[in-house]
C-alpha cells in the first residue's frame, strides 16, 4: 500500500561549498561561489549567503560578480566532491535496508516495514546526526509517504533542517506551495500553467485529468498525481544501478595498438553521449581485453563524477595501456562505465577548457539531429578492425 510507505530523502546543503568550507573554515558564513572566475565562467554552486544576492548555479560568473561583488570564488575540485559523496553513501548504506543514490549529493531511503522496529522519524534524525558527525558536512532530510513529497519536504526545510510529513498532512503541506516546487516541472510547463492562472499546487490539483492530458499529455497526468501527493515510483537500490557498456570483437585478431586506441576513443564517445542523454554521471570506468587465447584481462579505475568525453578518453587509454601487457594478438576490447548517478557536468571544475565542453555540446546536437553514428573524431574513422 502506497500509504504505508516511509521514504526518507536526504540532501546535502550546498554540497560543493560545504566540502570547501570543511577544508577551509574561514569561508563559514561568507558568500562563496564555486566555478570559474573568468569572463566566460559559469557558477557550479554557491553558498546560501551568495544566494541571498540572487546568485544561482548555471549563472554566468560575470553576472554573479555584478550581483555579489564581494563573493569569494573557488575553482573547485570534483575529485574531492566525488570522494565526499562516496563517504556519505557508505555511511548510509551500512545503516538502511534500501537506498537509492539519486545524484552526487542526494539519496532516497525506503524504511517501509522497518517502522515495526524503529521510530522512522527518530531513525532519520540519527542518520542525519551520524553523517554530520562523521563527515563534518551539513545535511537535511524530508520524511514522507513517497519520493516526491519527501523531496519537497527536504527542499522546504533546507539548509540544515528536517521535516516529517505524515499521510494526513500531505495535502495541507502541498496546497499552498508554488507549482515551481514540484520536482521535474520545467520552465516551459511553469509558464504554460501560469498563463492559465495555475500558480499554486492547490489549484493544479483541482484540474480534471482530461484537461491536463490535453494540455501536457502524459506528463500532465504525472504532474497532476504529484500535485495530489501521489507517487508510486520505487526507491531503486544503489547496488542495482546499471552500468552502460560496449564491446567489439574484431573480424581478425589484431595487434594494431594505434587503431585499437582509436576504437576505444570512439567507444568512450558513444558511452559518454548516452550518459549525457540520460542526465547521468559515472564514477568508475573499466576496460577489458580478450587475447587470442581467450584470456580476459580487466582493469578499472575510480574517477571523479563525469560525463565529459576528454576525461573518460584519457582514463580509458591509460587503462588499456595497463591491461595490455602480453604483446599477444587481441580479439576483443570492451569499455564499461558504472557507479552511475543523476547529474550534469560541472565544466568549470575540470582542467578541460570551456572550448572542449562547448565542442562536446555541439557534437551532441549533431548526433541528436542526425543519429548517434553521424559524427566522430577524425582519428576514429575508417577503422579496419
Amino acid at each position: 500500500m502506497a500509504n504505508d510507505k516511509h521514504i526518507i530523502h536526504m540532501d546535502q546543503d550546498a554540497f560543493f561549498v560545504s566540502v570547501e568550507v570543511r577544508k577551509d573554515p574561514s569561508l563559514i558564513g561568507k558568500p562563496v561561489i564555486i566555478g570559474g572566475n573568468s569572463e566566460r565562467g559559469v557558477v557550479a554552486s554557491c553558498s546560501y549567503e551568495a544566494r541571498k544576492f540572487g546568485v544561482h548555479s548555471a549563472m554566468p560568473s560575470k553576472m554573479a560578480k555584478m550581483l555579489c561583488p564581494h563573493a569569494i570564488f573557488v575553482k573547485g575540485n570534483m575529485d574531492e566532491y566525488s570522494k565526499a559523496s562516496h563517504e556519505i553513501t557508505n555511511i548510509l548504506k551500512e545503516r538502511v535496508p534500501v537506498i537509492e543514490k539519486a545524484s552526487i549529493d542526494e539519496h532516497y531511503i525506503d524504511m517501509t516495514g522497518m517502522d515495526r522496529f524503529h521510530n522512522t522519524h527518530k531513525y532519520a534524525q540519527e542518520l542525519r546526526e551520524t553523517v554530520i558527525r562523521e563527515t563534518g558536512l551539513p545535511i537535511s532530510f524530508g520524511l514522507s509517504v513517497n519520493k516526491t513529497v519527501s523531496k519537497m519536504a527536504t527542499n522546504e526545510c533546507k539548509p540544515n533542517g528536517e521535516l516529517n510529513i505524515t499521510q494526513p498532512e500531505v495535502r495541507d503541506f502541498l496546497n499552498p506551495l508554488s507549482i515551481r516546487k514540484i520536482p521535474g516541472l520545467g520552465e516551459k510547463t511553469f509558464m504554460k500553467l501560469s498563463d492559465m492562472g495555475v500558480k499554486r499546487i492547490y489549484t493544479l490539483a483541482q484540474i480534471h485529468p482530461d484537461q491536463m492530458n490535453s494540455i501536457l499529455g502524459k506528463n500532465g497526468i504525472s504532474l497532476l498525481q504529484k500535485a495530489k501527493g501521489l507517487d508510486n515510483s520505487p526507491v531503486i537500490p544503489y547496488h542495482e544501478q546499471k552500468s552502460i557498456s560496449t564491446q567489439c570483437t574484431f573480424k581478425s585478431d589484431s595487434i594494431n595498438i594505434e587503431e585499437i586506441n582509436h576504437l576505444i576513443v570512439s567507444m568512450v564517445m558513444d558511452l559518454a553521449f548516452q550518459l549525457r542523454q540520460k542526465g547521468k554521471l559515472t564514477a568508475c570506468i573499466t576496460v577489458t581485453i580478450r587475447y587470442s587465447n581467450f584470456e580476459d584481462v580487466t582493469k578499472q579505475a575510480a574517477i571523479p563524477y563525469t560525463s565529459l568525453d576528454s576525461v573518460l578518453m584519457q582514463k580509458a587509454k591509460g587503462l588499456f595501456k595497463q591491461v595490455y601487457q602480453k604483446r599477444m594478438l587481441i580479439r576483443l576490447v570492451g569499455v564499461r562505465l558504472s557507479n552511475l548517478v543523476g547529474g550534469f557536468e560541472q565544466m568549470d571544475l575540470y582542467s578541460a577548457s570551456q572550448e572542449q565542453y562547448s565542442l562536446c555540446q555541439a557534437l551532441d546536437k549533431i548526433r541528436m539531429r542526425f543519429g548517434e553514428n553521424s559524427i566522430s573524431l577524425a582519428g576514429c574513422m575508417n577503422l579496419n578492425l
